[in-house]
């Protein structure tokens, strides 16, 4: 049995120094608080993310998010995504989609009228930065506050792994002031205590801030429109209040709690002081939708207990992996990837909605989600053991059911087509490729089979009969997005593959995206069998017809019409075995010459996140572990993982990108437990005595 606390904590987060790039989130999945190195939000134009893209620079912002809290400017024009759409012609007459959108609109260019629907349809809604609660920092009473970390003395701070908690230390005007931060596991609640003689002194206190929405593609906060939003402060019995916030058309609340003190409303606008008179204060703050707050007073010692029990049930469930060992040098920084990457995506991965790509510590693409991403970034949840942080995203899917239909049938197509990029509404962000992307059809089928492989007993037949008008939506389009042209089935123009540079007029029959299709309507079969229904005839007629991926010279292209391959971007065409298990349409020895001549030809410096653990999928899959560890560590660009354990893409336009955290896991996962059939411990790690791998827990691939 492996001792899972001690391979947790050898792998404790500790920062000696103020790093904009370096933030600490915690966080239950729904709802996360991400602090600098005072354990709060003290130093925000330190850790000011646009200023420092626009400087070349790394930072991530300091924010307080959730799976509910979005906004939408105002519409006085009312838009709708009707106004974004174009006409394509296929062979089954003209559909529409919503393409219209250029990134010079987004920025407020001069593209034309066309673009300013799709423009604004592409940035609402957003989601909220729900406010910062930070230190006030003064050298002398009356003067103004501090604002760089620089003066801070000796900062210490560690995450707890083990029972989530941030513990943060450091020295100022003389004086130590030490700070534990911890969220509820349940509820959108972050509680503080903070200790310093600096408290009676006035020399630090509390500050709460609100800011307005931003429509900015990785803004979380408008500081500078005071006039669009309101805050009301309303006292409540004792030592607590309520702040109702109005943004437009949003409401939300915190209800604050604290030991010690009073509160009042500051200099700023939307800015309040909580000053305490003795050397310790403990603060709760707790965040809802709607003006009420729905929580009773809250205290820090049930919210750090109540944590400290979450975490630990966490790491003892479910899955663990221990290098200890192992000689190989890149072991332990595996390790550390892959303990981090778990607690990482349980805080940002794990709510009741499909995760954004920088999940709920700052926002990309306004903090909408991906739904080709979802399988990134949470199919490891049902392979390590842990299903039910899986399972609560898939309800969203039955709840956006009706809309998905109704894109299909306004592109004259059976079934339900999945949008790309989404608020929680389920209302497609209008995308000259996102609109035309198809890899994310297959992911809920995906996605369902592996919790349904995770449950057992009765769990699978609830499974079953909750998700089965989904899973036969989701097939039906699929079966009848093909057409039947040569004596095969193909997967015609228009379409964007998951290498998204092709002109999606002309793309055609993409490699990974064919043995997906036959796989997701494999899935959708086995469904059907367990219900005790009949396997769906014209669902296997094309799975028996459907084309073979196109080859030359005895590797795969990615696509099958010109230019058939561009050596950038995503290697997509690797996922068609590896990521997806072996199919009839795939030959392993054409696909283990392809992975050696992307391995060797690849601009990897454009490579992204999720794209080392696809490499190394496909490597165990046809029988080369030392390509997998290869693979998983690359040295590139991309695959740099930070001290906190992000992998940032792109400088500050992507500073997290848990795509890459959640990939990692998958990978892992079947590099140790492999899959039905497998004929090895351990496939995707080199039996030549350099690796030590105990394993327990995981639940073996398709």
């Amino acid at each position: 049995m492996i001792d899972r606390q001690s391979v947790v904590r050898r792998h404790t987060v500790e920062l000696t120094k103020a790093d904009p790039s370096c933030a600490l989130t915690v966080g239950n999945g729904d709802f996360a608080f991400t602090a600098d190195i005072t354990g709060m939000q003290t130093f925000t134009s330190f850790h000011d993310q646009i200023a420092a893209y626009r400087e070349g620079r790394l930072a991530v912002h300091t924010a307080t998010m959730s799976t509910w809290g979005w906004h939408s400017m105002p519409n006085p024009d009312g838009f709708v995504l009707a106004d974004a759409m174009s006409t394509y012609s296929t062979a089954r007459g003209p559909v529409e989609y919503p393409d219209k959108l250029t990134m010079a609109a987004m920025m407020g260019g001069g593209d034309g009228e066309d673009y300013r629907a799709g423009a604004w349809l592409h940035m609402n809604p957003q989601r909220l930065d729900l406010g910062r609660i930070g230190l006030v920092l003064r050298p002398t009473a009356g003067a103004d506050p501090e604002t760089d970390p620089a003066v801070l003395v000796d900062p210490r701070q560690n995450l707890d792994l083990w029972t989530g908690a941030i513990t943060s230390v450091f020295e100022y005007a003389g004086h130590e002031v030490r700070v534990i931060t911890v969220t509820d596991p349940h509820h959108a609640r972050v509680a503080f205590r903070i200790e310093s003689k600096l408290l009676a002194t006035g020399l630090a206190s509390v500050a709460i801030r609100f800011p307005y929405a931003s429509d900015n593609f990785f803004g979380t906060a408008d500081w500078s429109a005071p006039d669009r939003h309101t805050t009301t402060l309303q006292p409540l019995d004792g030592r607590a209040c309520r702040f109702v916030r109005e943004l437009d058309d949003s409401t939300y609340s915190m209800r604050l709690d604290w030991t010690d003190g009073t509160i009042a409303a500051a200099g700023e606008h939307h800015e309040f002081g909580l000053t305490a008179s003795g050397t310790s204060i403990e603060v709760v703050a707790a965040f809802s939708p709607g003006d009420s707050a729905e929580f009773s007073r809250g205290d820090f010692e049930s919210i750090q207990a109540e944590a400290a029990r979450w975490w630990h049930d966490f790491w003892m469930s479910g899955a663990a992996i221990d290098f200890a060992g192992s000689t190989d040098p890149r072991a332990a920084e595996l390790e550390r990837r892959i303990v981090l990457s778990q607690y990482l995506t349980a805080v940002n991965c794990s709510g009741t909605t499909p995760p954004q790509e920088t999940g709920l510590v700052t926002n990309s693409w306004q903090g909408k989600f991906h739904l080709e991403m979802h399988w990134w970034h949470a199919a490891h949840f049902a392979a390590w053991g842990r299903p039910e942080l899986l399972e609560r995203s898939l309800d969203w899917y039955l709840s956006i059911l009706g809309t998905a239909r109704e894109t299909a049938r306004r592109q004259q197509y059976a079934g339900a087509r999945w949008p790309k990029q989404v608020g929680p509404d389920g209302r497609e962000s209008p995308s000259d490729i996102g609109a035309l992307l198809i890899w994310q059809q297959p992911h809920p089928l995906y996605l369902l089979e592996l919790l349904y492989r995770s449950c057992q007993g009765p769990e699978r037949e609830k499974l079953l009969t909750r998700f089965a008008e989904m899973a036969d939506a989701t097939a039906e389009f699929m079966a009848d997005f093909v057409e039947d042209r040569d004596d095969a089935y193909h997967l015609p123009a228009p379409l964007v593959p998951a290498q998204e540079f092709y002109d999606a007029k002309t793309t055609e029959d993409p490699t990974f995206e064919l043995a997906y299709w036959w796989w997701g309507l494999e899935i959708a079969q086995s469904w059907r069998e367990r219900r005790g229904l009949p396997r769906q005839d014209t669902w296997q007629h094309i799975q028996d017809e459907l084309v073979a991926p196109r080859q030359d010279a005895g590797v795969y292209s990615a696509i099958a019409t010109e230019p058939f391959l561009r050596r950038d971007d995503h290697p997509s065409m690797v996922c068609a075995l590896g990521v997806v298990p072996a199919t009839p349409i795939i030959d392993a020895d054409v696909m283990e010459a392809t992975l050696l001549d992307v391995r060797a030809n690849w601009d990897w410096d454009s490579a992204w996140g999720w794209d080392f653990p696809a490499m190394a999928m496909t490597a165990t899959r046809i029988g080369r572990p030392d390509l997998a560890v290869d693979a998983l560590l690359m040295d590139s660009p991309k695959n740099q993982y930070l001290t906190t354990g992000h992998c940032p893409q792109m400088g500050s336009l992507l500073p997290i990108y848990l795509p890459a955290n959640g990939g990692l896991l998958a990978a892992v996962s079947l590099m140790a437990a492999g899959w039905d059939g497998a004929d090895t411990d351990c496939p995707g790690f080199p039996a030549n005595g350099t690796w030590s791998v105990q394993h327990e827990g995981f639940v073996p691939w398709p």
